[in-house]
């Protein structure tokens, strides 16, 4: 069965790029959430010929979520000649916005070579295209296979995933026990897998100040300085604080093994949306909005009260200052098992198709696992997919159509091994 499987899915090969093709051809781009219908109704219409049941669920009510932008996500399921666990393949369909300097049309799909260029070939439309080819090829291999295989196409994981997998999951779709093992094919690189991620928590400090005239600062109080005494503790005591803490997680790229920090905008004084001079005010007001990331031997408690200490020290310390917090974002780390059952199906397969062992690694950020193990309560969840992880969100982003195929190989095999298929 094995060798017809992996000449079925290398005979599939034009099938893999038209369809690859066709979804980047999609501009499903997030924020603000365009395209999810088109992108689910071209994967219905393909997989409802393959005998899958596939249903429509809208996140209503989920951040973004609008009669104009719907979270539409599709769920697509086919059973098996008899009873078996289920075998979960989850795709996000969104994409980031293209930027500029592009060589070619980030929409176009244009194949040059063995790569095809376009905004998501790789994070993460080649990944999902490569998963719809690698269970067909198995279908069509072993038509009564036990157990069930899904595949889903989910809304909205570039901004969070509350309108896709978090939602799928809270109402028990993408779930335990319902689902058993899920394979994640985000571009990790065709000869990883990828465990879990690093934590995070976004927060948005706001620094207070009082209004007056520009000309007569001394009668104000200049909320964006109390923000720059915020940002020397940062520098003096924080960032070198968190650049000693480091994890036993396989984190890539090495720069991750280390807590980090990112300051991902400053906000203070008046807006920019307008023509001409603004007009001379001391700023009562100014906003920064913070990146932590986290390590797996943090307690998320004690990444807040690190910088709430640091922002206490400066109320006492330093004349007039007052802040608030408003917490955005929060995720804890996770890491599955390497004894994991998919975990062993993906290495066992990963050695069969590529003839050497993978290397297990560690997101520096999160990605849709976070929800099927927080809200799902489904441990056996990995990221495995083609696709090179640097080129994710970057100009000129490609996928190789021999890693895709490669991948779809090694989770055709996988899939059947969880499945119990026999060999």
């Amino acid at each position: 069965m094995k060798d017809q499987l992996l000449a079925r899915i290398d005979s599939k090969r034009a099938d893999l790029i038209d369809l690859t093709r066709a979804l980047v051809q999609i501009p499903s781009v997030n924020p603000p959430g365009d395209g999810y219908q088109a992108c689910c109704d071209l994967l219905s219409r393909r997989l409802k010929q393959r005998g899958f049941d596939v249903s429509y669920h809208r996140a209503e009510g989920t951040p973004g979520d609008s009669e104009r932008y719907p979270r539409i996500n599709l769920v697509a399921t086919r059973p098996g000649a008899r009873s078996g666990p289920c075998v979960h393949f989850n795709s996000h369909i969104d994409v980031v916005e293209p930027g500029v300097g592009w060589s070619y049309d980030p929409f176009g799909a244009e194949q040059v070579g063995s790569r095809i260029y376009g905004r998501g070939t790789c994070d993460m439309k080649g990944g999902l295209a490569a998963s719809i080819i690698a269970i067909e090829a198995l279908i069509e291999i072993a038509p009564d296979h036990p157990g069930t295989i899904e595949i889903s196409g989910t809304a909205d994981e570039e901004t969070g995933g509350f309108g896709g997998v978090a939602y799928l999951a809270g109402i028990g779709l993408l779930a335990a026990p319902r689902v058993d093992h899920v394979i994640i094919p985000e571009p990790l690189n065709k000869d990883r897998i990828c465990l879990g991620h690093r934590g995070v928590w976004w927060t948005e400090i706001e620094t207070h100040g009082r209004i007056a005239h520009g000309s007569m600062p001394f009668l104000g109080d200049c909320a964006v300085r109390h923000m720059q005494a915020v940002m020397a503790e940062f520098e003096s005591t924080l960032f070198p604080y968190l650049a000693t803490k480091t994890t036993t997680m396989p984190v890539v790229p090495d720069g991750a093994k280390q807590s980090t920090l990112n300051i991902n905008s400053i906000h203070g004084g008046l807006g920019e949306q307008f023509d001409g001079l603004p007009s001379p005010l001391v700023p009562d007001s100014c906003r920064m909005v913070i990146d932590r990331r986290f390590l797996i031997e943090e307690a998320i408690e004690d990444v807040k009260a690190e910088v709430k200490s640091l922002l206490d020290g400066l109320t006492k310390s330093r004349r007039g200052f007052t802040y608030h917090l408003n917490d955005l974002f929060e995720v804890i780390p996770t890491m599955t098992d390497q004894n994991a059952p998919v975990v062993r199906a993906v290495h066992s397969a990963v050695e069969e198709v590529l003839g050497q062992q993978p290397t297990y690694v560690v997101s520096p950020g999160t990605y849709d696992q976070k929800h099927f193990d927080r809200i799902g309560l489904l441990k056996d969840c990995i990221a495995y997919g083609p696709g090179i992880l640097d080129l994710a969100h970057q100009v000129d982003e490609y996928v190789d159509i021999v890693d895709m195929l490669d991948s779809a190989k090694v989770m055709a095999l996988a899939c059947a091994n969880l499945l119990g298929v026999e060999r």
